[in-house]
């Protein structure tokens, strides 16, 4: 399996950008146990990479690799549904009983 990259923005370390990053961790731990670099970068204190990507919300993470890249904005809460929309494999399967995704 290929390593998958993402990149998240979040602006400082509001309750929703902790449930954000929690919720990436949990998603990447579930579809890509292994698999996976996660980089945090905080707008807040690295504006110039925020604009150079033309981040204008926050949380929003990126699939930087493999190609093509995907882009969601928000926490992430819907769990299922954020794994399909950055394209993660088996996005599509139920997830095990018991087990919030």
């Amino acid at each position: 399996m290929a390593t998958y990259a993402f990149r998240m923005y979040v602006a400082g370390r509001s309750r929703r950008s902790q449930a954000a990053e929690e919720n990436l961790r949990a998603l990447c731990d579930f579809y890509l146990p292994g698999c996976h670099e996660i980089e945090i970068v905080d707008a807040t204190e690295q504006p110039a990479l925020a604009e150079e990507e033309r981040i204008l919300a926050t949380p929003i993470v990126i699939r930087k690799s493999p190609l093509p890249g995907y882009r969601v904005i928000g926490d992430l809460s819907d769990r299922s549904r954020a794994a399909f929309l950055l394209g993660l494999p088996d996005s599509g399967r139920p997830s095990p009983e018991g087990q919030r995704l």
